[in-house]
């Protein structure tokens, strides 16, 4: 939304601020990478056009005056740059945090930012396949390669995210100190959040064939799953083999490698497990978001909590 010149706007003042929340969210509240560089980006926006809005450099005494006008016109502003509600929603909500931080620490009001809606949509539930999909995913993503070695990667890292709910990006970061792979496997997720997550024999047994055929020696402190050059695997090679797959099968564009892990859930809980349990096997903070990913309906719900609640 803001371009080079209007960043230039922002005062030294404003800056440091920023930075030094940034600082706060990655030290005292353990922020993943990505979190803050979007946070950075999203407020670094939103101050740049202020900084215009009102016509030049100000410093912090000025962020203290924002009027219910001001955040209106960063919202249509916003909207004009064809940003989806989403999106909005997602930038409001990190301005709010920071001012929320702000006020408290030079002792202003905050009340015009704060007090500002966030747009409505949508949230699209994630959609998990079926087992038999999922299978088949894997069995066809298996005579995709024109190299055993790799078909037998490819299986591997399918195994790892549909049978231990794992993300992409936290089974491609296993390394050659992780194999053989334990029966439990330690994983640190979103926001350096630490879960134990137990390993199937299907996906050690995955990952061991793996490792006999791989040409590269595995080594504690490289990669785990290594692209066909040797480095590491990237998660754009593992979409491109799904999203051949899913072609041949008919599948829907949903069916992502981040679908795998949704399935995990689901048929988890089609087996009669427990939210809690696996909230905590997949690393959720909330509850809630569990409850999206498995995409359970209410008398669903209903009947796990009436099997399982103590008084029940």
């Amino acid at each position: 939304m803001s371009t080079p010149h209007d960043t230039l706007a922002i005062s030294p003042a404003a800056r440091d601020a920023l930075q030094t929340w940034l600082d706060q969210q990655r030290a005292l509240k353990g922020a993943a990478e990505n979190t803050v560089t979007a946070y950075r980006g999203d407020v670094t926006e939103f101050l740049a056009f202020m900084s215009v809005h009102h016509g030049g450099t100000e410093g912090l005494g000025a962020l203290a005056k924002i009027t219910v006008s001001d955040m209106r016109a960063w919202m249509a502003r916003t909207r004009s740059e064809d940003v989806g509600p989403r999106s909005l929603a997602r930038k409001l909500s990190a301005v709010k945090a920071f001012y929320r931080w702000l006020a408290e620490r030079e002792g202003f009001e905050p009340t015009a930012v704060l007090s500002t809606r966030s747009p409505k949509f949508t949230k699209k539930l994630p959609r998990p396949l079926a087992v038999d999909a999922a299978r088949e995913l894997i069995d066809c993503v298996e005579m995709q390669a024109r190299q055993p070695w790799v078909a037998l990667r490819d299986v591997a890292v399918l195994t790892l995210l549909w049978g231990c709910g794992l993300r992409i990006s936290e089974a491609l970061g296993l390394t050659g100190a992780d194999a053989p792979l334990p029966q439990v496997l330690r994983i640190t997720g979103k926001g350096g959040k630490e879960r134990v997550v137990p390993v199937l024999p299907a996906a050690r047994d995955a990952v061991e064939a793996y490792l006999g055929a791989c040409p590269f020696a595995a080594q504690s402190n490289g990669p785990l799953f290594r692209g066909v050059r040797g480095g590491a695997l990237s998660p754009g090679a593992i979409q491109k083999v799904m999203a051949s797959a899913r072609m041949q099968l008919g599948l829907p564009a949903s069916a992502t490698p981040h679908a795998m892990r949704h399935s995990f859930a689901t048929h988890l809980l089609d087996a009669g497990g427990d939210l809690r349990a696996i909230q905590e096997l997949l690393g959720h903070a909330s509850l809630s978001t569990t409850q999206a990913y498995t995409a359970v309906d209410t008398l669903r719900l209903m009947e796990v909590y009436n099997r399982a609640h103590p008084r029940a």
